[in-house]
């Protein structure tokens, strides 16, 4: 079929929408040596004090992220917006849904594609509002087309699983993955994690602005390199309400034993090595702050024992650490962990109860 255009979002309303959703940025965070100990803030100074009510740890979350930017590069800001003039370009008819392929502007010049896969409508009734999921794919050459249920590997197509329990899901490519090629050094980002954040953002536009979509109750899911990427895209993403993460971190001492080389690559943030050296006493921050500043979205993790990727200890040096602060939120309960014995996967078993999850937060939302 030939491409068809849709509406996009007026530009005005979707730059308002983003200056009222991006984080603050701070200027020059204090540093903190000790990641794991989220219960302390620092004034410009450096003097550090307790955390001890959720405004403390406000000022700490924006250290966080600050620290985060001067690693992955700055998030980009409504200066780059421009309309999405999404398309779609085919359409497949899947069992209890359709699967379309669309793509979509991110910035100017730059079109991104992308799966949308939307559940059929009741017949003889209005179309529901629905849940809705951004869904990252693992590291594979495919990109896009794994979670859509397009690769060797069921474990995998959880897009196809959740359009079929009834969520409107979207699958973008991650840089240099699927039909997705681009240097995005020469577009001027410092990292490939923050261009796909941005991506990621504007999947998100897409998603809000359907109308078969509840744009509050949009979560976010992914494996591996799509469970990382869920979380450095929900931590600049406030629209995504519930985050689920397949064997997607861990405490980067534990990560190979503190070499982490395997995320300074040009895929990944180059600065780890070309500005800190590698040496995770200088760089400036780590998985436990991260995890901590998603507080208190709901967060589940399938971490499993036998994960060679991310060390499950390093994975429960995190959620302690963030414990404390949903605790400060009263959100002890949304902080989520399962931990199969399995290697690097997401098997069935600790996948549906995932969905379980997105389900309990997001279709229960009103």
């Amino acid at each position: 079929m030939g491409s068809i255009r849709r509406p996009s979002t007026p530009l005005l309303l979707l730059t308002t929408a983003w200056a009222i959703a991006l984080p603050a940025r701070a200027q020059a965070p204090p540093d903190y040596p000790d990641h794991a100990n989220l219960l302390v803030v620092r004034d410009a100074r450096g003097v550090q004090r307790p955390v001890e009510d959720v405004a403390d740890w406000e000022v700490r979350r924006g250290h966080i992220l600050a620290h985060l930017q001067e690693v992955m590069g700055p998030l980009p800001g409504p200066e780059k917006l421009v309309p999405l003039d999404w398309k779609v370009t085919a359409e497949f008819p899947g069992e209890g849904y359709v699967r379309k392929r669309v793509e979509f502007q991110a910035e100017p010049g730059d079109r991104v594609p992308a799966w949308l896969l939307i559940p059929d409508a009741p017949e003889g009734d209005a179309a529901p509002k629905r849940p809705a999921v951004l869904a990252l794919h693992q590291t594979v050459a495919i990109g896009k087309d794994e979670p859509a249920g397009l690769g060797g590997n069921p474990d995998l197509w959880y897009a196809r699983e959740l359009a079929r329990r009834g969520y409107v899901a979207i699958v973008p490519d991650y840089p240099n993955f699927g039909e997705y090629r681009r240097d995005v050094y020469k577009m001027g980002y410092a990292s490939a994690s923050m261009k796909a954040i941005w991506n990621n953002k504007r999947a998100v536009d897409l998603l809000a602005s359907l109308p078969e979509v509840d744009p509050e109750r949009i979560g976010v899911i992914g494996h591996s390199l799509g469970g990382h990427n869920a979380i450095f895209t929900a931590l600049f993403e406030p629209r995504l309400k519930a985050v689920v993460t397949s064997c997607g971190f861990n405490a980067f001492p534990y990560y190979y034993k503190g070499d982490v080389a395997g995320w300074s690559h040009k895929g990944y943030m180059p600065r780890l090595r070309e500005v800190y050296g590698l040496d995770l006493a200088k760089i400036p921050f780590d998985f436990p702050e991260l995890i901590g500043a998603l507080a208190p979205r709901p967060f589940f993790t399938c971490s499993p024992l036998r994960d060679a990727n991310f060390e499950v200890d390093g994975v429960r040096a995190c959620l302690r650490a963030a414990r404390p602060i949903y605790a400060l939120y009263r959100a002890e309960d949304d902080l989520v962990a399962e931990f199969p014995d399995a290697e690097h996967s997401f098997e069935r078993g600790t996948r549906m109860k995932a969905y379980e999850f997105l389900d309990e937060h997001l279709k229960a939302a009103r």
